[in-house]
């Protein structure tokens, strides 16, 4: 049953991610979004830590400590800002990069597809919003990707996904500045 429970919590949350992706022109990504998540190192840890509430990889790493999938799945996806990190020659510690704007809006579709699918019908718009507050993401988040997620979620939250998405496809996949960077902009 685990299994079959995963196996459903997966597609419906990709099936999710491609549709929202779709609706703003992201074709290639909503197609091949957590395709990962099939791998052996992520979907039997996923089966043997799923309950249907929760991410498996939050379970495993409440039980370990760390989550063997959750490593190997940011490692793979570049809708992750984690994976926009590396080792700075100069001070020797990891330090994060901007993340490119398709990256970043397959995250937020990400973000609102995970709060779907784990809140069902108690879903609200903030719900994306809320949890990056209560996370409070490490530094391995590039503080313009941090200003502009952030930007994006409340946009979400306030004014809902047809102003949002919009908002997605035809300033930020169009390269134009995000409103707190350009004051002539009417967002």
């Amino acid at each position: 049953m685990k299994a079959w429970g995963h196996f459903k919590t997966v597609n419906h949350h990709r099936f999710l991610v491609m549709k929202h992706c779709f609706q703003v022109g992201l074709y290639w990504q909503g197609l091949t979004h957590d395709l990962s998540k099939y791998s052996p190192t992520e979907f039997v840890v996923g089966i043997r830590y799923y309950t249907g509430t929760r991410s498996p990889n939050a379970v495993e790493r409440s039980i370990k400590g760390y989550s063997e999938a959750w490593m190997h799945h940011k490692g793979r996806n570049r809708h992750h800002y984690e994976y926009w990190t590396d080792l700075d020659l100069k001070t020797g510690q990891y330090r994060a990069y901007p993340m490119p704007r398709r990256y970043l809006v397959e995250m937020v579709m990400d973000r609102i597809a995970a709060c779907k699918t784990y809140h069902g019908k108690d879903y609200t718009d903030a719900d994306a919003l809320n949890y990056y507050l209560r996370a409070r993401e490490t530094p391995l988040l590039h503080p313009e990707t941090s200003l502009q997620l952030r930007h994006i979620l409340k946009m979400l939250a306030d004014y809902g996904e047809k102003t949002t998405f919009r908002f997605l496809r035809d300033v930020v996949l169009a390269g134009k500045p995000f409103p707190f960077e350009d004051t002539s902009a009417k967002f």
